[in-house]
């Protein structure tokens, strides 16, 4: 049976500073083999790498070997959009540098015994090339390159840089979108030039340094994000197999299904579960949030590049470079005694787990339950403190109240007197514009397993806290 270990390292810093920490995860295969680490977000503004190195958390199954992957290793500079000098502080790094407990972590990480290769991703300016070709394309730049610094290393198993990369660019480029995308290798000989050049000091030289085979994979920023991401994940591909790592995923490597499955990873859970965010194009402040009262904020995502931090006296969630919605809390105690609700939706019945998001073509209704109201946020119905057996279609509802620009995805809330029970989500959307990943979770009550902790998919989960 495939293994998936989450290794999360938790420093002991303030609360708002823990979902910030990077995230370590080790995906293993029945069977034994090479270890390939991948590691991305050295360099905050360089989101193909780091979107790439999620996308092995998320969406790849390993059958033989094992990857550990570390998908946002500067996570401060992610959250910014900057790129930050962490990539500098390989060679010496001060005790008082604010970033010292990260970098002997990824050390000690890079130089454990298991570790055979290290990959580092970047997305580097125009495009490389040995010769000056024009301002884009020259000896200069650094995208569409893998980078090594040097040919050999002597005595290891996957010592020879050169032809690691060299089979590898020819597995890249013949899935190039176009020719101009082609990959080149770039040597920078770094034992051999000044001491003071950045190449030095970087985590790349550090492992080879220490006998380990390691280089950089860089994306040209030329591209969009998603092309990034695709290049990147050619070259993973391509370094697996050489490596006898053998593997599946759940999406065609093309570039299209590659920007689709960065949105469907955009997703994250609060309270246990009971609530759940699709966090393509929400509204920037989603106001009257019902959290917790007297507790940390806990949330859970299985992408790693997502997390919920405190701003001012509201939160605001994050997924990668992007800031993406203000939650405006409601602190409320929870009610823990309800796990789902009934609903007729178009006119059939179903048993609705809280936290899923339900699709909806015209109408639908929450059938009532002794001792809880229904709140249907956008729904005005006088006189009535429930919202429950009302049939309601999307013209009824107020779209200014929805969580999502496009007015198509709206809040449904249980209470237990003043406590809140749970929330699901229904959406008008068409199918064609809904995530794949979006499923209700309509199960018979006695063929259920007992409720699920945690994020709503049962593929691996993140667990981050922000205060």
């Amino acid at each position: 049976m495939k293994k998936t270990i989450l290794l999360i390292f938790l420093l002991l810093f303030p609360a708002q500073l823990l979902a910030l920490d990077f995230s370590f995860h080790k995906k293993s295969g029945e069977r034994a083999g090479p270890t390939l680490l991948v590691i991305g977000g050295i360099d905050g503004d360089e989101p193909g790498g780091f979107h790439a190195a999620a996308m092995l958390v998320t969406r790849y199954r390993i059958q033989r070997g094992t990857l550990w992957i570390v998908p946002n290793l500067n996570f401060p500079s992610i959250i910014k959009r900057v790129r930050g000098d962490m990539n500098l502080k390989f060679e010496h790094i001060s005790r008082a540098d604010s970033q010292f407990q990260q970098i002997t972590r990824i050390k000690q990480i890079i130089t454990e015994p298991e570790v055979d290769l290290v990959l580092n991703l970047h997305d580097g300016s125009g495009f490389y090339h040995p010769t000056r070709i024009n301002r884009q394309r020259n000896p200069s730049r650094w995208g569409q390159s893998c980078v090594i610094d040097q040919n050999k290393i002597p005595g290891s198993r996957f010592g020879n840089l050169q032809k690691l990369a060299e089979t590898s660019i020819q597995q890249i480029n013949a899935q190039a979108l176009s020719r101009d995308h082609r990959f080149q290798l770039k040597n920078v000989v770094t034992r051999t030039v000044g001491k003071d050049i950045p190449a030095r000091k970087s985590l790349s030289f550090f492992a080879v340094r220490n006998n380990k085979p390691a280089m950089a994979v860089e994306a040209s920023k030329t591209h969009p994000v998603h092309i990034r991401t695709y290049y990147h994940l050619l070259a993973l591909e391509a370094f697996m197999q050489q490596l006898g790592i053998s593997f599946s995923r759940d999406f065609d490597l093309t570039a299209d299904s590659v920007k689709r499955a960065i949105k469907d990873d955009a997703r994250i859970t609060f309270a246990d579960g009971r609530i759940q965010l699709e966090l393509n194009n929400l509204r920037p402040t989603i106001n009257n949030f019902p959290l917790p009262r007297n507790t940390t904020l806990h949330f859970a995502a299985q992408n790693p590049l997502i997390t919920v931090l405190p701003y001012d006296r509201r939160f605001r969630i994050h997924y990668g470079n992007n800031r993406l919605a203000f939650l405006n809390p409601q602190y409320l105690e929870y009610d823990q005694s309800l796990n789902d609700i009934h609903m007729l939706i178009d006119g059939k019945q179903q048993q609705i787990d809280f936290g899923s998001i339900i699709p909806v073509d015209d109408n639908f209704l929450i059938q009532g339950k002794k001792g809880y109201r229904v709140n249907v946020i956008g729904y005005t119905r006088p006189g009535y403190r429930s919202d429950s057996d009302m049939k309601i279609a999307e013209g009824q509802l107020n779209k200014k109240y929805s969580i999502d620009t496009a007015g198509k995805l709206f809040r449904v809330e249980v209470y237990r007197e003043d406590k809140f029970s749970g929330m699901v989500l229904v959406d008008f959307r068409k199918p064609k514009e809904k995530p794949e990943a979006l499923v209700a979770q309509t199960t018979p009550a006695e063929k259920r397993s007992p409720r699920k902790q945690g994020a709503a998919s049962g593929a691996p989960t993140q667990f981050r806290s922000g205060g």
